[in-house]
């Protein structure tokens, strides 16, 4: 098949959508299929000599300066319509398009399954998976949320009855689909993780041993670890609260706190005795720096399906989390970590219960289990049956 993959964030960008949106795009590309990803400029790539494009990806106009007014990531630039580069943009023989987003990016998607010039005469399938909450965002946008919120949910719900699929990585976004008043059905379609680059030459985990040494981390003592965005919504406040608290019963206990984010220098000035903080690691560093983690500890309460929760899994870790949607698909209770209130004092118990010599061993287990079911092999093949079977029905 050839399958266009029409995305708002792709790497560089470091976060989860991007992460799995070129998981999904290895894993295609290794079955066979001939995959060309249609993605915002970065400017990682002009700061990178180095930097070269994995298989056919065609970068789009963007704007920096919209994307500061937005409040977005520094590593998050804004999509711009590509307008005259269209007509140099191989589109026209693409059997499926698939995209992560149901603004600018999905109109284009849209768009550009009906053109006319299409080869086989007909429009292509588009399919769409609702990677985001975007209700837990709008406090970034210009846009007062009161304002904000109701149209944003009209204009999901005018765009997932427009497709051909709807898929969400976790039930928690099934559950968002339902409130905004989309009545279609949502196909429950989990996030890949790259089990091979969590798994050592012999086949057990990886050591972290260097990343302890690197941040001056005890190789020794408990470490606990959360990787992901630094940001209000991530509840950053509870976390070292409860990690202050876990250190009053072991003091050897140890967290780092690795990603970058607009909390960052807030959380710089804050960190309590015991704790590091690594800014933001380049993808390739992600699985080493997982493995030196005996836990993985959330406070976030509106995480979907993050795929640092997936690679911790991968890399041996068991989850500590407040309960959100991310933690009751994923977490099965103490057999690969524990869920826990949003509050600092649970979320100690619970980073204590984890870190218990007697369970720590079977938790990790539990954790490498799950992690498996996420395979990137199973769910790439999976995303092509869908094509297929979309195909047969167009």
């Amino acid at each position: 098949m050839r399958i266009g993959i029409v995305t708002a964030t792709y790497p560089p960008s470091r976060n989860g959508v991007a992460t799995s949106t070129a998981l999904f795009v290895r894993g295609l590309r290794a079955l066979g299929h001939e995959v060309r990803v249609f993605a915002p400029r970065h400017p990682a790539q002009y700061r990178q000599p180095g930097w070269v494009e994995e298989g056919e990806v065609y970068r789009l106009p963007t704007s920096f300066r919209a994307a500061r007014l937005l409040g977005a990531p520094a590593d998050y630039p804004v999509l711009l319509h590509p307008r005259s580069l269209t007509r140099r943009l191989p589109l026209d023989d693409l059997d499926v398009l698939h995209t992560m987003h149901p603004f600018l990016a999905g109109r284009l998607a849209l768009d550009w399954s009906r053109r006319p010039g299409r080869v086989t005469g007909r429009r292509a399938p588009v399919v769409y998976t609702a990677h985001t909450q975007y209700d837990q965002y709008l406090h970034y946008s210009p846009v007062p949320p009161r304002l904000a919120a109701p149209a944003m949910r009209r204009h999901v719900v005018e765009f997932a009855a427009q497709v051909d699929a709807v898929l969400a990585p976790g039930q928690a976004m099934q559950e968002m689909l339902r409130r905004y008043g989309y009545a279609g059905e949502v196909q429950l379609f989990p996030n890949p993780v790259d089990l091979s680059a969590f798994t050592a030459a012999d086949g057990g985990p990886l050591d972290g041993a260097a990343f302890r040494v690197q941040y001056g981390l005890n190789p020794q003592a408990p470490l606990a670890m959360y990787l992901g965005r630094l940001a209000p919504e991530k509840n950053l406040e509870a976390l070292l609260a409860a990690f202050a608290l876990a250190r009053q019963s072991r003091p050897e206990v140890q967290l780092a706190v690795v990603g970058d984010g607009p909390s960052y220098a807030e959380l710089s000035r804050r960190l309590p005795p015991g704790a590091v903080l690594t800014g933001g690691l380049p993808y390739a560093q992600v699985p080493l720096a997982l493995a030196a983690a005996d836990v993985f500890v959330t406070a976030s309460t509106s995480e979907v399906l993050p795929m640092s929760m997936i690679e911790a899994l991968a890399a041996r870790a068991p989850l500590v989390a407040a309960r959100s949607p991310a933690a009751l698909d994923l977490i099965q209770e103490g057999v690969n970590g524990h869920v826990t209130g949003p509050q600092a004092e649970a979320l100690a118990q619970g980073l204590l219960a984890a870190l218990d010599p007697r369970a720590l061993p079977g938790l990790r287990r539990g954790a490498w289990d799950t992690a498996r079911t996420y395979d990137l092999s199973r769910r790439a093949q999976a995303l092509a049956e869908l094509y297929s079977g979309l195909l047969d029905r167009c």
